[in-house]
Parts: C-alpha cells; sequence; structure tokens
C-alpha cells in the first residue's frame, strides 16, 4: 500500500474527501493542508485520471524528524534516490513549511537537493542536473511540527487543468473550484433540469458541469504526468486504468442528454467559450448567447439552477455597474425564475444584498487569492413574502438618508449652479458621517470618491453603505451607471497625493469660466482639476493680469490656464511631474494658448526655487501636505517645512508682489512669529477662496495671502 496526499484550495477539502473515497482511497483523512489516503499503485492511477477536486496527488516516499538541518538531511538521504529516479533526469525540489532551525523554504529545498545529489555520488553515479522550469520529476517536502515528509509529485502540477482551454477570459476560474460550486448548487441531483450560467465568460463552469454529468475521467487528455520518470511506475497498470477511464467516458458523454445554457455580454469572451466547449468535444450539450444580463429573459425551460461567478468590483470601474446589475438581476429572479435554485460565488458579499433575497446556505472558498462565498438560494413563494416583510433588505429611495441628502443638496445648489453656469461641482461631501464618501460632477459624468471608513465601523457594513451610495448616485441624478466611476481614498503616508489608481488613458474636456480643461476620471485619485480651488484660480488670474505669475507644484496648470486667459504678461509653470507638465501643455493647447510667455519648467521645486533669480509679481505655492518622492532629494512635510519654502518663495517675489501660499492639511497652523521675523503681511483668505459646494468643509484647504511689510522695511 502505498500513501497519497491530495492537495486543493481551500473550500473543497471535504468534498476532494467524499471524492477520494468514492474512488476508491483508504484511510481517508482530511487536514487542512489536503487529504491524506492510501492505497494501491493502481488506486494512485486512478485518483489522478478521475479526481476533479484535487490540484496535485503527491506519493510519500518517506518521513522522519527535522529537528535541525541535520535531521532533515538525514530523513532525505533515508531515501535510496537512485531507485527512485535516474541521473539522466532533470529534477527540482519544492519545500513547503519553516521552523526556527529551518527558518524559509530555499533553505529547506536545498538540505533536500544536497542529499539526493549525494546519494548519487556515493553510489560512483553522477549527480542529476537541477532544473527549476519544467524538470522530468518533482519533489515536495513538507515540513510540519519538527517532522518533514518528503514526496514525489505523483500527478504533476495543475492537475484541475482539463486539457481543453487554449484561452480563457480576464480571471478564469480554475476547473476544480468550478467543479466545487457545481457539486454545491445541486444541479448534479438532476441533470435533466436546465443549468444558466449568465455571466458564463469563457464557459468553465458549463464545461465542467457538462462533463461532470456525463461520468467523464477529467484527466484522459492530459499530456505530461509527474509519475512519468519515476522509476517505480508501472506503465502496465497505468495503460489499464487509462484505457478504461477513456472508454467510461466515450459512452457517459455518447449516452448524455442535458441542456446548459451560457450568456455573457462579450462576445469575444462568448466566441473563446464556443471554441472551448468545441475543444472538450462537448459544443451539442451547451447552448451560448451574448446578451447584456439585464435584458436577459427565462427562455431556458426549468425550474433549474442559475450559476455563476461574477466579477467581484475589484477592478476600476465595475463596481457601479455591479451594484445594479444585481439590484436588476434581484428582481428580473423573483419574477422569472420562480421555484429556481440561484448559486452565486462572490468575493464582495455585500454585493448579494442589492439582490434582496434571503440564502439558505452559505459555503466559504477562495477563488485564487480572494476570499468568497457561495451563496445558495431557492426563488420560491416563500422566498418572495419574506423579502417583502424584511425591512433590511428593503432598499427604497424615501427610505434612504443617503439619497435624501442627494436629492437635498442638489436642490440647494441648482441656482447658483445656472448662475454660475459651472458644470463641475461637488454635490456631497460626507454630510452624513456614515456615509463617507465625496460626490463630485464632471459634465455628465460624476465620480464617487470613498474615504477610508473608521477602525470603529464593521468592513461589512462600511461596504454596505457604499452599495446604497452608488446604486442611489445615479438613480438621483438620473445619468447612466457607466457614467459613474468609483474611486477609493485613504490616507496617503509615505507617498505622493497623486497616487496612479488604474490606466485607462480615457479623458474628457470640462469648461470652467471660460477656460477648458482636460480631467481624467479613472487613472488617479485626483482627477487633473481640484475643485475646491476653482475660486482661487479666479482670484490669483485677476491678480495676475498684465502681471508675471509663478506657478509652483503646479500640477496640471490650472492656475497657470485661468492667469493665460486672464491677461497675464507672462507665466512660468513649474512641477516635478513631466506627466502633469505635459498634461498642463495640452490644457494650453486646447484653449490655443502657445506663446513664448508660458514656460513649463520640469523640476523638484524646492530645489529650483534655492537656486531661481527671477523675480515674479504673483508667486502660487501650493504644496503636498506629504511628499518623499525618490525624485525629490529629501522628504517634504507641510507643517514642518511651510517656514523654509515661504521664506525661499520670498526671494521670487518682486518688490510689490504677492505670495498666496495654499495647503490641504487639515488643522495647519502657520507659524506667524516665523512670518514676523521674515517682515511680511500675512492675510488668511481660507473663506475668500472656499466656494458654495465647500462650504460645510472648513478644512479643505487653506489659503494666505503674503506681502512684504513696508513699515516694517522702512524701520
Amino acid at each position: 500500500m502505498h500513501q497519497f496526499l491530495a492537495l486543493t484550495s481551500p473550500g473543497i477539502e471535504i468534498l476532494l474527501a467524499d471524492e477520494i473515497k468514492s474512488l476508491g482511497g483508504e484511510q481517508v483523512t482530511q487536514k487542512p493542508e489536503g487529504v491524506y489516503f492510501s492505497g494501491t499503485l493502481a488506486l494512485g492511477y486512478h485518483v489522478c485520471l478521475w479526481t476533479r477536486m484535487a490540484t496535485r496527488v503527491m506519493l510519500k516516499l518517506a518521513e522522519g524528524d527535522a529537528n535541525n538541518k541535520d535531521e532533515l538531511f538525514a530523513a532525505a538521504a533515508s531515501i535510496n534516490w537512485t531507485d527512485v529516479f535516474s541521473n539522466n533526469d532533470t529534477f527540482s525540489v519544492d519545500f513547503v513549511g519553516q521552523s526556527e532551525e529551518i527558518r524559509n523554504s530555499q533553505f529547506g529545498g536545498l538540505v533536500i537537493k544536497d542529499a539526493i545529489v549525494d546519494h548519487f555520488r556515493d553510489k560512483g553515479i553522477e549527480r542529476p542536473s537541477v532544473q527549476k522550469s519544467e524538470p522530468n520529476i518533482r519533489f515536495q517536502a513538507r515540513l510540519l511540527r519538527q517532522q518533514v515528509a518528503i514526496y514525489l509529485d505523483f500527478s504533476g502540477r495543475g492537475l484541475f487543468q482539463r486539457g481543453y482551454r487554449k484561452n480563457s477570459g480576464a480571471a478564469p476560474l480554475k476547473e476544480n473550484l468550478a467543479a466545487a460550486l457545481i457539486k454545491r448548487s445541486g444541479w448534479l441531483d438532476d441533470t435533466s433540469k436546465p443549468l444558466l450560467d449568465p455571466m458564463c465568460g469563457s464557459g468553465t463552469i458549463l464545461i465542467e458541469a457538462v462533463a461532470m454529468a456525463a461520468g467523464q475521467a477529467p484527466g484522459i487528455d492530459r499530456e505530461v504526468w509527474g509519475f512519468e520518470h519515476w522509476l517505480g511506475h508501472n506503465e502496465q497498470n497505468w495503460h489499464d486504468e487509462l484505457e478504461q477511464a477513456i472508454e467510461k467516458s466515450h459512452q457517459g458523454l455518447d449516452n448524455l442528454k442535458v441542456k446548459v445554457f451560457g450568456n455573457d455580454i462579450d462576445s469575444r469572451v462568448i466566441h473563446t467559450a464556443q471554441q472551448n466547449a468545441r475543444n472538450a468535444k462537448m459544443q451539442h450539450f451547451i447552448e451560448f448567447s451574448c446578451k447584456d444580463i439585464n435584458k436577459l429573459d427565462n427562455s431556458f425551460g426549468g425550474p433549474g439552477t442559475v450559476l455563476f461567478n461574477p466579477p467581484y468590483g475589484v477592478r476600476m470601474g465595475e463596481l457601479p455597474e455591479l451594484v445594479e446589475n444585481f439590484a436588476l438581476f434581484g428582481k428580473k429572479l423573483k419574477t422569472q425564475f420562480l421555484d429556481w435554485r440561484i448559486a452565486i460565488l462572490t468575493g464582495n458579499v455585500e454585493l448579494l444584498s442589492m439582490l434582496k433575497l434571503a440564502s439558505f446556505k452559505r459555503y466559504k472558498f477562495k477563488n485564487g487569492p480572494l476570499d468568497c462565498q457561495l451563496a445558495l438560494y431557492n426563488i420560491d413563494e416563500k422566498q418572495s413574502a419574506k423579502d417583502e416583510s424584511n425591512p433590511q433588505i428593503d432598499f427604497e429611495q424615501k427610505d434612504s438618508a443617503f439619497a435624501n441628502r442627494l436629492v437635498k443638496n442638489r436642490k440647494n445648489l441648482k441656482s447658483w449652479l445656472k448662475k454660475e453656469q459651472l458644470e463641475c461641482y461637488r454635490l456631497y461631501d460626507a454630510d452624513i458621517p456614515e456615509y463617507n464618501v465625496a460626490i463630485d460632477i464632471y459634465g455628465e459624468y460624476v465620480v464617487i470618491h470613498e474615504y477610508a471608513a473608521p477602525s470603529i465601523i464593521a468592513v461589512e457594513k462600511s461596504a454596505k453603505r457604499l452599495q446604497e451610495v452608488i446604486y442611489f448616485t445615479p438613480k438621483v441624478l438620473q445619468i447612466p451607471v457607466d457614467k459613474v466611476v468609483l474611486k477609493t481614498r485613504s490616507k496617503q503616508k509615505g507617498k505622493n497625493q497623486y497616487e496612479k489608481v488604474d490606466k485607462k488613458k480615457q479623458s474628457i474636456t470640462v469648461s470652467e469660466y471660460g477656460a477648458k480643461f482636460k480631467v481624467n476620471l479613472w487613472d488617479y485619485l485626483d482627477t487633473g482639476l481640484f475643485l475646491d480651488h476653482r475660486k482661487t484660480r479666479q482670484i490669483i488670474a485677476q491678480k495676475s493680469k498684465n502681471k508675471s505669475l509663478l506657478n509652483l507644484f503646479a500640477y496640471t496648470g490650472s492656475v497657470s490656464l485661468q492667469a493665460a486667459l486672464h491677461g497675464a504678461s507672462s507665466i512660468t509653470t513649474v512641477d516635478m511631474s513631466n506627466t502633469y507638465l505635459d498634461w498642463a501643455q495640452d490644457n494650453f493647447s486646447i484653449n490655443k494658448l502657445i506663446s513664448h510667455k508660458f514656460q513649463f519648467i520640469q523640476a523638484d521645486c524646492l530645489q529650483w526655487l534655492k537656486k531661481n533669480e527671477q523675480k515674479f509679481d504673483v508667486v502660487f505655492i501650493d504644496p503636498p501636505t506629504f511628499s518623499n518622492s525618490k525624485r525629490m532629494g529629501e522628504s517634504f512635510d507641510v507643517q514642518r517645512d511651510h517656514v523654509d519654502l515661504i521664506t525661499d518663495g520670498l526671494k521670487a517675489l518682486a518688490p510689490n508682489g504677492e505670495l498666496i501660499f495654499t495647503n490641504n492639511k487639515r488643522n495647519f497652523k502657520m507659524d506667524f512669529e516665523a512670518m514676523n521675523l521674515l517682515g511680511v503681511v500675512v492675510k488668511s483668505m481660507s473663506d475668500l477662496t472656499r466656494d458654495k459646494d465647500f462650504q460645510r468643509n472648513k478644512h479643505i484647504h487653506n489659503s494666505w495671502s503674503i506681502t512684504r511689510d513696508i513699515n516694517s522695511e522702512n524701520k
């Protein structure tokens, strides 16, 4: 009898244990690391061919104490390696686990490798070569509680791969997880009923379901096996098991009478799914269609099972559409899929609340690195009645404090927006603390900024409130959900505030007081136009008429642009980022402003200012709160360093000039004592620069006008 260990992903272990028992495994034991079982060599081959739940099957070669390096070496040296594989074969060693003496997998693997090659040398045989990528034979050592078990990788890696999938869509589901979902959904109890995957992607769930219904051995088309270069391999036993598996699989497929349905909005992945089904010889059992899930009608007969793995909203732009889809799909299920079973795998459990359904069972799984749940629902009359009487899953606009506030804010700003002819403004800014978001309007788009919730707020509660925000915002504003952009903000410790979040390279053009600006709502946390500085731009533009302007930390040059349109005699725009300077120049080009009077300089603003000898009538400085960019010689903290920065800024100021200093550090304190020593007059401008849509947020930014004290100079 041989000892085996079958590996799988979290959540599937119990199903794998049941499967191995059904395949004839003996002494089956389920543990966190996998499923142990014993059996003949033929049983090992049989499991490799028939398991749907395992990712790998390994054969134990030896075990022993491993309190230290010497004991680990001795355990490996106890194996007669020349009976295991030939020195003509390349090999590799994986090592799993660690202890006080054996602190990392690389060291543990090296000890095992040394024991192997020493064995060959001691026998007077040339040592085999190590090859990490695609070796002929693999071994794995597993260290647990000072004991090491050494295995032959019997099946080889990636046992979940069935061999038919040449291409896949984004984030493909592994076949063993798909098999687990199908098993848990209950569809296999009666495969005469229809099965629908309304977001089928490359078709993995449906192809796996047909294969399971047919009783097909998933390993019959696998081309490479881990045991092929093992000297204990019995070719006859293997051939017998393979022939039986092929025969049973073909019979099962020939006698199969099922119909399953796949739908996806993306015609490209539907094409991939169809090709995968043809490769698997299952195209006759699966009907694919390309359609928006919200336009899907129940023409599948039934009752049956709906099983799918929708996106989780972890990618930019997915969540707003998903929230809408889940809400609409929940209504569709209750009206068109009565008496159906619904099974949904998601890594965003809070999304499930949008269905307004009560699940009767949930299972935990891992989809790659993501924690997920499979939620099961029965759509019946009792369920519908329960939904209607459960206020926790009632989601009406009149009952939403957030939706009501959004309506109120829109009404309050309506006349002001019309008067100012503004198309970019802030509509909501954490007005209700429980809904910790800001909502900005950019023309026909809306941007939802989610702030990091306080630690005392449960993650689930915060996520559910965000879903409510995402759901109601487009409805209140009467805009399509694809015009909603979601961004997550958190405190940027040790990072520059303009952090990238995605890369769509997409932009729109918006207007403000006669100026056109390019804004990017997708690629960065900030859009390229700070809405809270709308009045700041106008004030500085008016002060700069027929005067020279220095704009430091200029970002995308919005202040420079307004000054240019107001007739500034010259403008010098300085920023450290080439990306933002290019963006600034794009803004000037859009407004047809091309002149030698406009300079754009890429430089560390702090260092540039120290070396600058030119004088300017107006100096605008809007530094980040904190930055430790590698391109800067040292870190910058606006509270700590503002005196030095203003001191250097004054050196660039013409005799009768004005320096405007702003920042967005909450509770920033100007060092007035240091300002007195500099001989300047400092006046707060914060109330002047904060426009109507930012009146509630007194901390959105701080603004100061700094001029030289004439009286001080006369003294």
